[in-house]
């Protein structure tokens, strides 16, 4: 059992909205935190068949509680496959005092059916995996191969987790909830895109390889980023001396283990690119892991010039990281932030690399930090990266 660390505080009578991809233990925190809550789960199918055929029948039982129990929130889990609940949950706020939790895994159903998104009137919290600091026997290796979402952490059979993952939800619940109507294009995408997994897409590319259309591959990145499945990082596009990429943006999975499933990567120690490439996936999840959660909202950017110089992360246009899977920095590795740090005024540049001693490289533009990966978490989640 892990302790998660998102805190949900709310005030008397103030409602919320939890949302986060499946699996990431979103139901368990409601559970464990609020025990003395009502409890609707739309996943049994007598709860969805009984509320979508009769909204109403909601807001009459709940009016039927006694004082003490509509003090505690009402928590309706996976509320996107009941869109019209959302005006029932509407007017009890509005006209009985009574506060809700509603969790789901997408709200684009809600968004594209025009449905009552509560005007402001809860707030909203997102789920993730599990984060540096919510797991007890962190190890690298482990988190780059399984990931991070809590069942597939410990387990002894990744492929058969990530394999039942991907059927029973990626590919037929994103079809069930109607947010894809061609089946076999979607999934000949997830078979391509994890390859672009963390590079600039070429849409064009990858509709080719999945033989449909480049404005339908868009809509699958966006149903993938709408179901909290994944995450765009633009081009940081402001030009002071260098000519940027300004276009093309990243995509990376929300989960490492799943990034590094979906694209077949194999590898048994922190060493080679398909290694690197999910330390900085990962890299990435915890840093929007704790964005969100620290409620800071600073823009994630990547940078890149069209000669081919790049970091991999601009944090608020203030703040550089690059990752490096390597125990051994050199020169070469600095070349893209004392590029970055002669165009932009840098609070701090850091790379995240395997090196065991913490190092200060000077330049002429600043100082770069070298940090080990999990230094550089746990200054990340003690609030000392980002302040």
């Amino acid at each position: 059992m892990y302790k998660r660390v998102l805190q949900i505080n709310l005030p008397i009578k103030q409602s919320a909205f939890l949302w986060g991809a499946r699996k990431t233990g979103k139901s368990t925190y409601l559970k464990q935190n609020f025990p003395n809550s009502i409890y609707y789960d739309f996943l049994k199918s007598d709860e969805f068949l009984r509320y979508s055929k009769a909204p109403h029948k909601l807001r009459e039982e709940i009016l039927a509680l006694d004082i003490e129990t509509k003090e505690q929130p009402i928590i309706i889990d996976e509320v996107q496959k009941v869109p019209q609940i959302l005006d029932e949950v509407h007017w009890l706020i509005e006209n009985a005092n009574v506060s809700f939790i509603l969790c789901g895994s997408s709200a684009r159903k809600l968004k594209r059916s025009g449905t009552n998104l509560l005007g402001g009137r809860a707030w909203k919290y997102h789920f993730f995996p599990l984060t540096y600091n919510e797991i007890t026997d962190f190890s690298l290796i482990r988190v780059l191969k399984n990931g991070c979402i809590p069942s597939h952490y410990k387990t002894i059979n990744i492929k058969k987790s990530f394999k039942s993952y991907v059927e029973d939800y990626l590919v037929h619940e994103i079809q069930a909830e109607g947010l894809v109507r061609n089946l076999p294009g979607f999934a000949r995408f997830l078979d391509v895109m994890p390859f672009s997994n963390g590079e600039m897409i070429n849409f064009a590319n990858i509709a080719r390889d999945c033989a449909i259309d480049a404005k339908t591959v868009k809509e699958y990145f966006n149903i993938l980023e709408d179901t909290l499945l994944g995450y765009f990082v633009y081009p940081y596009s402001k030009k002071v001396k260098r000519d940027l990429i300004t276009a093309q943006p990243k995509f990376y999975l929300f989960d490492v283990g799943l990034a590094t499933y979906l694209s077949k990567s194999s590898f048994e120690d922190t060493e080679g690119s398909e290694a690197g490439r999910a330390l900085e996936n990962y890299i990435l999840q915890e840093i929007v892991a704790y964005n969100s959660m620290k409620e800071l909202d600073y823009k994630i950017n990547y940078w890149r010039t069209k000669t081919g110089l790049e970091v991999d992360f601009l944090i608020n246009s203030t703040i550089a990281i690059e990752v490096k899977i390597s125990n051994n920095i050199h020169v070469s590795h600095l070349n893209g932030i004392k590029a970055l740090s002669e165009e932009l005024k840098l609070d701090k540049a850091i790379i995240v690399c395997l090196e065991a001693k913490e190092r200060i490289i000077k330049h002429r533009n600043g100082v770069i930090h070298i940090l080990h990966v999990e230094k550089f978490l746990k200054k990340l989640w003690l609030g000392s990266i980002f302040n």
